[in-house]
């Protein structure tokens, strides 16, 4: 990967797994890395690992973050912007998978998190990314969003999880994350931001930690990839990927064709304003 010097990455669920990975290399290569997170404790031993590693104080640093909370996600980008710093990359990796609920403002768990806080976090960014470029925006999406083949269910995205094991759910965050990566990218068109949605393999993190317990032997059976393994395309998007490729779906560091409801872009923009009027609106109720 090329020297990252200068550059300074925001990357979101880099405590643990991929973004753990993620965080520690980019940091290496020279960049100054933000890890976005909930817990302090649990991201303070990351980001003493990477000041560890590169020998640089300002290396990383901890930024509070609850995409399950809308408040919470304003806030971190307000911390953010009151540094005054420019943004090179975005990476919107954190997610779960089999998580039941809704979220504080009572949008489907897995959307909530998966989606709707990253399209938050990204829009209040956005200004300060486009001022950095050239400058990415990498979503880590997965080829679950196969297994959405309805497409997407307005209702109960305002609605509690519906399915036993969350499954479900999390195919339609992935499929809106792809759709939304796409879209963003033709939002883009003229600037100097490129983006890119990705599978990042199956990866042995904690994303799966709330299946259902029967269910996490049947992944490992099919072959988990290490954190480092499933790092690579999150890393080949954030640094090497050609700018002429904005807005495509990749796995295996190679641009692959994800299904063609994530390469609608009608639905893609009927997301993008459904995803705008609802956090319009709850930004006038909070």
């Amino acid at each position: 990967m090329k020297n990252l010097t200068n550059q300074i990455a925001l990357i979101t669920g880099a405590n643990v797994g991929i973004g753990q990975v993620t965080a520690m290399t980019l940091a290496q290569r020279g960049a100054r890395v933000f890890l976005a997170g909930r817990s302090q404790a649990r991201t303070q031993a990351v980001v003493d690992a990477i000041i560890a590693a590169t020998g640089r104080a300002d290396a990383a640093h901890w930024l509070p973050l609850d995409l399950a909370d809308l408040h919470s996600v304003r806030a971190c980008a307000q911390t953010f912007l009151g540094m005054n710093l420019p943004l090179h990359l975005l990476i919107n990796n954190a997610g779960l998978a089999g998580a039941k609920g809704v979220t504080a403002q009572g949008f489907e768990m897995a959307f909530g998190v998966n989606h709707l806080g990253h399209f938050e976090l990204t829009q209040r960014l956005l200004d300060r990314i486009k001022a950095s470029g050239p400058a990415r925006i990498v979503t880590v999406a997965s080829r679950a969003h196969r297994m959405a083949v309805n497409g997407i269910d307005w209702a109960a995205l305002r609605k509690p999880t519906q399915s036993w094991t969350g499954v479900n759910e999390y195919a339609v965050s992935k499929l809106a994350n792809i759709l939304f990566s796409a879209e963003l990218s033709r939002q883009l068109v003229g600037t100097e931001v490129s983006t890119y949605a990705l599978h990042p393999g199956v990866v042995d993190t904690e994303v799966w930690r709330e299946l259902p317990s029967f269910l996490r032997p049947l992944l490992r059976l099919r072959g988990l990839l290490t954190p480092e393994q499933g790092a690579q395309t999150s890393l080949y998007c954030a640094t090497e990927a050609p700018a002429q490729e904005s807005g495509l779906y990749y796995a295996n560091r190679k641009v692959q064709t994800p299904t063609a409801l994530a390469q609608d872009p009608a639905l893609a923009k009927r997301l993008w304003e459904f995803s705008l009027s609802v956090t319009a609106n709850e930004k006038a109720a909070l």
